[in-house]
């Protein structure tokens, strides 16, 4: 299957650990010196692993969680020395991202019977919402699907115009009408094409404002509503994107989106350059809604599906 068989090869494991570096030396670097020398695990140990956790952006709710599993494990298993600890960090944090984790989702396939697969992203203005789409219309491409997109974010002149450069970029066909048109007029006619035209994926861009969310959720609706007089199954799947170099900001975003729609899947960019790529972690426990993509960096290939025991084991590598 080639680019299937090598989904976390040497490549990809490379820029998942280049872009969690930021994260991995201020989270493991501070569990490291929490549990160095230590014999045992007593309240000193899970206090300062409570403030790592906290520190990169892992949320209250979800650190608390996290550690209360450690002290449920410590009281059935024998701790013996720090690097079991470090394993049993690791088992616990990944154990709490598969409550949210959908497995069966991996090297962008698209159901067999749901053609086209209509995807439509959400999300604020600014949090790489368009850079996303371009990115994943080429995973797409790349993995042997036709592709098309959809410029409803019409609210906005650049967002049209960024969205047309990754159509260019990527070499798949885009649908747009002139500045403030009607959002769903855009949807139906990309989704009425790309079914005349037998398209297997589709992309729809949406408007990224937060300040009315009784507008917003009206917006998405109507955009929902239009698309299934075309295909009545889709929209197949809502993706929020969400910018993980601002922590719990990100959370906040998370809150009002599921709230005004029924979001589907997550993908959280940023995460590159910034220590607060603990948020991942946050956000998957809260919302129970899958992580699907992380983007770790600026180049085409490095938005990543997610995979939450390559993700851990990032965080904890020593390399």
């Amino acid at each position: 299957m080639g680019f299937f068989d090598k989904l976390f090869g040497k490549k990809e494991k490379e820029s998942l650990d280049t872009g969690l570096q930021k994260t991995k030396e201020g989270l493991f670097t501070k569990i490291a010196k929490a549990v160095a020398g230590k014999s045992s695990i007593d309240d000193e140990v899970l206090d300062n692993i409570e403030e790592a956790l906290v520190t990169a952006d892992v949320g209250i709710d979800t650190t608390v969680a996290i550690i209360e599993r450690l002290e449920k494990r410590v009281k059935q298993d024998k701790y013996i020395n720090a690097t079991e600890l470090n394993k049993l960090i690791q088992q616990e944090i990944e154990s709490l991202l598969a409550e949210a984790d959908d497995s069966s989702y991996k090297n962008f396939e698209i159901p067999s019977n749901k053609k086209p697969y209509v995807i439509l992203v959400v999300g604020v203005n600014g949090v790489g919402k368009t850079t996303t789409i371009g990115k994943l219309a080429h995973n797409y491409k790349k993995a042997g699907h036709s592709v098309m997109l959809g410029a409803a974010d019409t609210f906005r002149a650049a967002a049209v115009d960024q969205l047309t450069i990754w159509s260019e970029r990527v070499g798949v066909p885009i649908v747009k009408q002139a500045m403030g048109s009607d959002p769903s007029a855009v949807a139906f006619d990309t989704v009425q094409s790309a079914v005349a035209k037998g398209t297997d994926v589709v992309i729809i861009d949406t408007a990224g404002r937060l300040h009315n969310k009784a507008h917003l959720m009206e917006e998405l609706s109507k955009i929902k509503r239009v698309i299934k007089k075309v295909m009545p199954d889709a929209p197949h799947e809502v993706m929020l994107v969400l910018d993980g170099s601002t922590g719990q900001n990100a959370v906040e975003q998370a809150k009002h989106f599921t709230a005004a729609t029924e979001v589907s899947a997550l993908t959280i960019t940023k995460l590159d350059g910034t220590a607060k790529g603990g948020v991942v972690l946050a956000i998957a426990n809260q919302f129970k809604i899958p992580v699907k993509f992380i983007g770790v960096g600026e180049k085409i290939d490095d938005l990543l599906i997610f995979d939450k025991h390559e993700f851990v084991d990032s965080l904890f590598s020593l390399k």
